[in-house]
C-alpha cells in the first residue's frame, strides 16, 4: 500500500549499515519506534527480537500482522477467509457505506459496492474473533488484509486527508479482499507497543533504536484517519466535509517545528538503547546540522556514519520531479548516560566545557551540594551530579540569563528568539538591525528588560559574547554568527538537562553567599584570572573588577572554607605570557592542605591552566 515515507526500498540500505557495523545475528532487539506499515521490522525479522511502536493503532496491528505473517494458518476457521470474502454480492450498510460512500453521503472515498462490502468484512472479522473462531493474530492479519484491500480500490491521490471529486477507475473496480503482504520468513519474538514514542521510550529495554519519524508538518492521523476509524471500529462523529474522525488524540508533536527538535533530543537523552539508527529527509522540520549535533552529544562521535540516499532512486508519489531531495540514514553508537555532557548555549568567556573530561578525574566522592560560585555560563555546575546545586554569579544579569533558561519553557523561549529575529530582521553581520535591536532593549526600563530579549540579541553579536558599558548597557558590537542549529542544539539539550536539576539561583560576592558547612559540599572556584584581563574583570563594566585583593581575599575564603570541612576545587591560571602569579606560589608554599595539579589546559589557548583541591585524588 502507499504510505507517506514508506521504508519500503531502504530496507537493504539499513541492513547494509547493521552488517557493517556487525549487529545482524547477534540476539539482539531492534526497536522500531515509529512502525509504520512495518516494512523495516518485516525486513529484519529473521536478524533480531523486535518491538514495535506506533502512536496509530492502526499501523501496530498492521505491521504486527506483517511480521506474524509466516505463523498465520487460521486451523479454528476451516476453511479460507479469503476465498470467503470474496464471494459476490457480499454487503452490509453500514458505518462505511453511511459515512464514506455516496450510499450515505456526499463523500466518494469508496464506491458504494466497495463500502457496503468493507462494512460485511469488519463486521463478520470482529463476529470471528468475538467467538474465537481465530485468533488474536489471526484477527489482526484479517484486519490488516482488510486495509490492504481497501487501499487498492480508494479514490483518493494517495492519502486519505480528502476524496478525489471525480472517480478514479480503479476505485469503481470490485474490491479484492487480499492478503497484507510479508517476508516469509520466521520472526523471533515481538513486542508491541501503541502509544507516543516520548511517553514510553525510558521504559523500552532494546539494544537497537531505529527512529522513522515524519519529517514534515504532515499529520499522519489526519492523512489516515479511515484506518484508525476501521480499525477501532468505534463510529465516531466525523467532520462534515472529509468525513475524518477527531483528530486531537492522533496529533503528533513530531510534525511541529522546534517540539521535534525537543522530542528527539529527549529520545536519545532517556533510551535504554546502545545503538540509534534515524530515517530522515532533507527537507524535514530537523537540519541535518542539528540531528548529527545532538547524536554527537549523546554518541560516540568515532561512531557516527551517514548515508545520504538520492530520491532519484527512492522516491516516493510526491518526489517524482526532482532530484534535489535526499534521504538520511544516520548512525551512531551512544555514550554511557554518565558520560554525556551538556554544553551552556552561552559563549562565556572562561568556559570550563572543553575540560570537564579532564576536571571530572578530580571530582570527589560523596558529594550531596556543589556550590558553583563563579557560575558564568554554568558549564561546571550543570553536569556535576549532585542532590542541590546552587549557581552563584555576581553578574545579575549573567544570573538572570541562566535562570530564564533553567525556568521557560524550552518551546516558548525557541518561539519567542525566532519572533524577535523576525521582528528586528536579526541576521549574522546586519549591522543595522542588530543595533537596532540593542538599543530598543538598552532603552527599555529596568524592569521591563527580559532576559529572552537580551540572549536573542547575544547571538548576534561579536563572538556572541555578553558585554556591557559601566550604565549596564549591552555594548557588543555586531558579530557574524547567528542563532543557528548548533546552537539551537545545545539550548534543547541544555535546558532539559539543567531542568532535571534542584537548582539554587544566587547573584552574591563570594565572601556573602551562605555556603553549608561539610565534606558532602563541593564549592567550585572559577574567578577571572589575574593574569588575564577581559570585559568581564576589568571593573568598568558596572560590575566588581578582578585584582590583588580580590584574590587575597579570595585566598582567606577558602581556607575559611578548609576549615569547615568543604571540599574544595579551584581553577586558575599560574603562568601566562611570561608572567608568573608569585602570590599564588607563596600562597600554596604556606598552606600545605591544598594540592596544585597542571590541567593541560583547552587547545588553542596559550595559558597554563591548573587546579587546586584541598584533597588527595
Amino acid at each position: 500500500m502507499r504510505f507517506l515515507g514508506n521504508k519500503e526500498s531502504m530496507t537493504d540500505e539499513i541492513r547494509d549499515i547493521l552488517k557493517k557495523k556487525h549487529l545482524l545475528n547477534k540476539k539482539l532487539t531492534f526497536f522500531d519506534a515509529f512502525c509504520g506499515t512495518g516494512a523495516v521490522s518485516d525486513s529484519l525479522k529473521d536478524q533480531f527480537n523486535i518491538i514495535i511502536n506506533d502512536s496509530l493503532t492502526w499501523c501496530t496491528i498492521y505491521s504486527q500482522a506483517r511480521i506474524d505473517g509466516e505463523s498465520i494458518k487460521f486451523e479454528n476457521l476451516n476453511f479460507n477467509p479469503f476465498k470467503y470474502f470474496n464471494q459476490p454480492k457480499i454487503s452490509e450498510e453500514g458505518f462505511f457505506y453511511q459515512t464514506y460512500s455516496p450510499g450515505g453521503s456526499d463523500r466518494m472515498y469508496f464506491s458504494t459496492e466497495n463500502a457496503g462490502k468493507i462494512d460485511f468484512i469488519r463486521h463478520t472479522i470482529q463476529s470471528w474473533y468475538d467467538t474465537k473462531l481465530v485468533s488474536k493474530n489471526e484477527y489482526m492479519f484479517l484486519l490488516a488484509s482488510l486495509i490492504e484491500s481497501m487501499s487498492k480500490v480508494a479514490n483518493v491521490a494517495g492519502v486519505y486527508g480528502a476524496f478525489l471529486k471525480k472517480w478514479d477507475p480503479r476505485a469503481l473496480k470490485p474490491m479484492e479482499f487480499i492478503p497484507v503482504p510479508f517476508k516469509k520468513i520466521k520472526n523471533r519474538d515481538l513486542q508491541v507497543f501503541n502509544d507516543k514514542i516520548e511517553n514510553i521510550i525510558g521504559t523500552v529495554d532494546t539494544d537497537i533504536l531505529y527512529l522513522d519519524p515524519p519529517y514534515t508538518q504532515n499529520q499522519y492521523g489526519t492523512q489516515y484517519h479511515i484506518f484508525e476509524t476501521l480499525i477501532k471500529d468505534d463510529h465516531p462523529s466525523v467532520s462534515k466535509v472529509t468525513g475524518s474522525r477527531p483528530t486531537g488524540p492522533m496529533r503528533s508533536d513530531w510534525s511541529k517545528e522546534y517540539k521535534a527538535q525537543i522530542l528527539f533530543d529527549k529520545i536519545l537523552s532517556e533510551t535504554k538503547a546502545k545503538y540509534v539508527m534515524l530515517s530522515y529527509n532533507n527537507d524535514g522540520i530537523m537540519s541535518k546540522t542539528f540531528i548529527e549535533s545532538a547524536l554527537k552529544r549523546y554518541g560516540k562521535a568515532e561512531t557516527f556514519e551517514l548515508k545520504k540516499i538520492n530520491y532519484k532512486k527512492y522516491r516516493n508519489f510526491k518526489t517524482k520531479t526532482t532530484n534535489e531531495h535526499f534521504e538520511y540514514l544516520f548512525f551512531i553508537e551512544l555514550k554511557r548516560k554518565i558520560d554525556v555532557t551538556y554544553e551552556s548555549p552561552l559563549n562565556f568567556t572562561g568556559s570550563k566545557y572543553q575540560m570537564l573530561g579532564e576536571l571530572s578525574k578530580y571530582f570527589p566522592q560523596n558529594i550531596t551540594t556543589v556550590v558553583d560560585i563563579f557560575g558564568g555560563g554554568f558549564n561546571f555546575g550543570a553536569n556535576y551530579e549532585a542532590d542541590t546545586v546552587i549557581y552563584n554569579d555576581i553578574n545579575f544579569i549573567v544570573k538572570d540569563l541562566i535562570e530564564m533558561i533553567a525556568e521557560k519553557n524550552t518551546y516558548d523561549l525557541i518561539r519567542y528568539i525566532h519572533k524577535i529575529i523576525k521582528r528586528f530582521d536579526l541576521s549574522a553581520g546586519n549591522k543595522e538591525s542588530y543595533v537596532a535591536a540593542r538599543a530598543y532593549y538598552n532603552n527599555l526600563p529596568n524592569g521591563d528588560k527580559d532576559p529572552q530579549m537580551l540572549y536573542t540579541i547575544v547571538m548576534y553579536g561579536f563572538q556572541q559574547q555578553l558585554r556591557f558599558n559601566s550604565k549596564l548597557e549591552f555594548n557588543n558590537p555586531v558579530g557574524m554568527r547567528w542563532f543557528n542549529d548548533k546552537i539551537l542544539e545545545k539550548l534543547i539539550s541544555f535546558s532539559r538537562h539543567i531542568k532535571t536539576k534542584n537548582l539554587v539561583f544566587e547573584s552574591k560576592s563570594f565572601e556573602e553567599l551562605y555556603i553549608p558547612q561539610g565534606e558532602d559540599t563541593l564549592v567550585y572556584l572559577d574567578p577571572p584570572y589575574l593574569l588575564t584581563t577581559g570585559s568581564y574583570n576589568d571593573g568598568k563594566r558596572g560590575f566588581k573588577g578582578w585584582n590583588r585583593k580580590e584574590e587575597k581575599q579570595l585566598f582567606s575564603f577558602m581556607e575559611n572554607l578548609n576549615e569547615n570541612g568543604n571540599r574544595i576545587m579551584f581553577s586558575y591560571v599560574v603562568k601566562h605570557k611570561g608572567k608568573v602569579n608569585q602570590n599564588l606560589l607563596n600562597w600554596l608554599d604556606t598552606h600545605k592542605s591544598f594540592n596544585l595539579f597542571e590541567l593541560s589546559g583547552i587547545k588553542g589557548r596559550k595559558r597554563n591552566e591548573i587546579l587546586i583541591t584541598n584533597y588527595d585524588i
